[in-house]
């Protein structure tokens, strides 16, 4: 069965849509944003990743007859609606960052404009996609922080269906790995795939020494010319298989002049100590270039610990911690209505951290020197945008702390926006980028950060803010809200 992703949705978007419908409002132009309101793993940002599947599953959407509607909202009172959505295509615009664009909170990361019925039906759909991959690239990124060695991801075991294991695997690409184990991935997204052999393949030539070498002379000889990687701890990882493996290589007439990458795998144990006595091994055997590759339920802290501790490993494979986001498995992205008809909203809280942003918004990053700065929401064609891009003076206040405030000088910061628009009237405008392109995006934008910003524990916070007028709009709201409600209760 082929499924498609834009209906992977809640029933309640539709039982929405059909009050829309039936009130008259189907043609009230709404504007919605997909953010996040704070960062996995006490981080202050996130790397974004999952656009490219959103605008397909966009464009995709209208393609159903009137009996698949018929299936989740029966009835003659649906009938009407039922047609309607048979023929609804998307007619609106996207704007939206980059795959590769490093995000802060509440900054929109999508922004729908488009009829009511037709943006709010792509929430759930939008979500599913966008949560996952923000979740596994963001977590990615923080695994390979971790190291200055390769990274690979080699999670899909774990991962949480065949969907998310081949989209994860390119998320995790974006977020700075490697390279990924998914076949699959790699077939769709034209990148390398790795992988060698498993613990089975070793236990397939009998349980013995004896047949442990026999399985790594066999891989040797059916995979010459190839990357060669022999995992050594089936049975003891220094007292046979760095030897079996050492034998191995020797008797195939492999050495440093072997034109393949060669190496051998950790797969358990104490990892440092045991990638020291193995480099001392493979050294005194003259296999200087003979990799050391290790796995092990790896995440971003026992990488850090593994450097701190000089273990002599070459590169890292990481599976469930970035292919499931292990410690944060749930990312926070919401999508929430801004604007109808060009009359701002928003949806209040006792919590503040969850007061949105209202009206249509664009954020500009301002750039000094190369490095980044701040970002500044602004609402579209406010008086904060202007000076942004006359290159005018821009003053910077903390949003729920008015004594934190910063000038940048006119002449001295360079901006980007961040919000691109990448659908017009329904139809996809922007060409998509190979994947390593996404990855190089990344990790210029990571450059661009100061290092304290970049920290896996305890980083720096960056600056971000929005404009006056913005501020002053949602406190406008705000205000007259609480005025409403204060009348309400006196009658």
């Amino acid at each position: 069965m082929e499924l498609k992703y834009g209906y992977c949705s809640d029933k309640y978007q539709y039982t929405m849509g059909k009050s829309f419908y039936d009130l008259g409002m189907k043609e009230k132009r709404a504007v919605f944003n997909l953010f996040y309101r704070s960062a996995p793993d006490n981080n202050n940002w996130a790397v974004v990743s999952g656009v490219r599947e959103v605008l397909e599953m966009i464009s995709e959407m209208g393609n159903e007859p009137e009996e698949f509607y018929e299936k989740f909202i029966p009835g003659e009172e649906y009938r009407e609606f039922r047609h309607y959505l048979a023929s609804m295509k998307f007619t609106g615009n996207v704007y939206a960052m980059r795959e590769g664009e490093i995000a802060f909170p509440r900054e929109p990361i999508i922004t729908i404009e488009a009829p009511i019925i037709e943006a709010q039906v792509l929430e759930t759909p939008m979500l599913c996609i966008m949560n996952h991959q923000m979740a596994v690239a963001t977590k990615a990124s923080r695994v390979t922080r971790a190291t200055k060695k390769p990274v690979s991801e080699f999670g899909s075991r774990r991962a949480h269906g065949p969907w998310a294991a081949t989209f994860g695997g390119k998320a995790a690409i974006i977020g700075g790995c490697a390279n990924t184990s998914n076949i699959l991935t790699s077939s769709i997204f034209g990148i390398p795939c790795s992988g060698t052999m498993a613990h089975s393949y070793v236990t397939s030539f009998g349980c013995s020494i004896k047949g442990e070498k026999e399985a790594f002379d066999s891989y040797i000889r059916t995979h010459m010319g190839e990357p060669l990687i022999l995992l050594i701890d089936t049975y003891d990882t220094l007292k046979s298989g760095i030897r079996n493996a050492i034998a191995a290589y020797k008797d195939a007439g492999i050495d440093d002049s072997y034109k393949g990458a060669y190496g051998v795998r950790l797969d358990s144990g104490d990892l440092a100590y045991l990638s020291r006595r193995c480099r001392d091994i493979l050294d005194t055997a003259g296999l200087y270039n003979c990799k050391i590759f290790a796995t092990n339920a790896l995440d971003e802290y026992l990488i850090t610990e593994l450097e701190r501790q000089e273990a002599k490993i070459d590169s890292y494979g990481v599976g469930d911690a970035i292919a499931t986001s292990k410690h944060s498995p749930c990312f926070g992205n919401v999508y929430k209505l801004v604007q109808v008809d060009g009359e701002p909203v928003l949806k209040r809280s006792e919590d503040k951290s969850k007061l949105i942003n209202p009206g249509f918004q664009i954020t500009y990053r301002l750039i000094q020197n190369g490095e980044f700065k701040v970002d500044i929401t602004c609402l579209r064609g406010d008086a904060t945008t202007e000076r942004i891009m006359r290159g005018e003076d821009i003053d910077v206040r903390d949003e729920f702390d008015q004594t934190r405030f910063k000038r940048y000088m006119g002449g001295t910061y360079t901006w980007k926006e961040l919000q691109i628009q990448m659908m017009s009237s329904g139809k996809i405008i922007v060409e998509d980028e190979p994947l390593m392109q996404k990855q190089a995006y990344y990790k210029s934008n990571l450059a661009s950060l100061d290092p304290a910003e970049a920290r896996i524990i305890n980083p720096h916070i960056y600056k971000v803010d929005i404009s006056d007028e913005l501020y002053d709009l949602k406190m406008g709201l705000v205000s007259k809200l609480i005025a409403e409600i204060q009348d309400l209760n006196s009658k």
